[in-house]
């Protein structure tokens, strides 16, 4: 498990986006084995509930969760799976 992932992760999603909601999930391990997984990071999942995303598109939503973890794209992250949901989303 990547625990300091995680939180890491979840410092920079609360930094940027001051989520009502934020849940991270460390998935790496069901991911044993997948072979671009082994250089490049974990897998990870996130559901963040966030007045930043109101007004804005899918695409729009995601490249604001994407921006705030740019530095660890690089070799700390290999995939994100995003539930990102505006409080007046219904």
């Amino acid at each position: 498990m990547n625990s300091g992932r995680v939180e890491q992760i979840r410092a920079l999603l609360q930094d940027r986006l001051q989520p009502l909601e934020l849940v991270v999930l460390d998935e790496s391990a069901a991911h044993a084995g997948h072979r671009g997984a082994a250089g490049g990071g974990g897998h990870f999942r996130a559901r963040i509930v966030s007045t930043r995303f109101c007004g804005l598109t899918l695409v729009q939503r995601h490249r604001l969760v994407h921006d705030a973890l740019a530095p660890l794209f690089a070799n700390q992250i290999h995939a994100l799976a995003l539930q990102t949901i505006c409080p007046d989303d219904n």
